[in-house]
């Protein structure tokens, strides 16, 4: 049996020095004072007082080891046990030189592919507890909401595509089946002029309503009225028709003498 250690590094490693400083003080913060988490560097010693871990790279794996808390590029901040292996040297040498092959350098992501990613992946090997989530925390939060964003896009176009289909349907059933015309005598619609006698569009489905609503969906409940509705329309046609054509109606005022 071999004790497997996991150690967390704190990454303060860039050109800006309040960078740096900001970054001690919001692990500081989120971890030490919350319990959540914060921006680390992780690497696994299990044999000759050297630690594993992965990094970036062009070219060749990005497994690498150094001397155990002993990384130059980062802040050393503890240790976590992670239980013991049962696995010889030489089997974990065959599990490193797997591990080197499928975790290439170029590969590496901050959020979906990092050192604490190779970690957990090396501790399975390892037979061990997994590391703790707060050590990676904020890259599988990233990573999280990376992917509520893509999502959420996705939505949005599919919803676009739904309404713009939905109004191509509606525009069909309000114009599709309905024959403008002009008329040498035409009805003019409420609301509207004739312009000195000038022929006037005609738009006969504004004068049918409830026939139009039942077209495009909205029902009524009562069949009856829809029924009775459409016969005083009618029958107020007949009468204006009537009041056109009597001969009252044609009488001019003749001016006093």
């Amino acid at each position: 049996m071999k004790d497997v250690f996991l150690h967390v590094y704190d990454v303060a490693n860039t050109d800006s020095v309040r960078t740096n400083n900001a970054i001690l003080q919001l692990n500081k913060i989120f971890k030490d004072g919350i319990g959540l988490g914060g921006i680390f560097h992780s690497a696994i010693e299990v044999y000759d007082d050297l630690e594993w871990s992965f990094g970036y790279c062009e070219r060749g794996t990005g497994v690498f080891s150094c001397g155990r808390k002993e990384n130059p590029m980062y802040i050393y901040r503890e240790t976590l046990s992670l239980g013991q292996t049962e696995l010889p040297r030489s089997e974990v040498e065959k599990k490193l030189t797997v591990l080197a092959s499928e975790w290439q350098g170029s590969s590496y992501d901050l959020l979906s592919r990092n050192c604490n990613h190779f970690c957990n992946d090396f501790a399975t090997e390892l037979g061990v507890e997994k590391i703790p989530g707060w050590v990676n925390r904020f890259a599988n939060a990233g990573e999280t909401a990376f992917e509520a964003a893509e999502t959420t896009m996705k939505r949005l176009r599919q919803a676009k595509t739904e309404v713009v289909s939905a109004s191509k349907v509606a525009y069909r059933t309000l114009f599709g089946n309905v024959a403008t015309s002009v008329s040498p005598d035409p009805e003019p619609l409420e609301g509207s002029t004739s312009n000195g006698g000038s022929n006037l569009l005609r738009l006969p489905f504004l004068k049918t309503p409830t026939r139009l609503f039942s077209k495009i969906g909205f029902g009524f409940g009562d069949q009856s009225e829809i029924v009775r509705t459409q016969g005083e329309e009618s029958a107020n046609r007949k009468n204006e028709t009537v009041q056109a054509s009597s001969p009252v109606a044609s009488v001019s005022r003749q001016p006093p003498i």
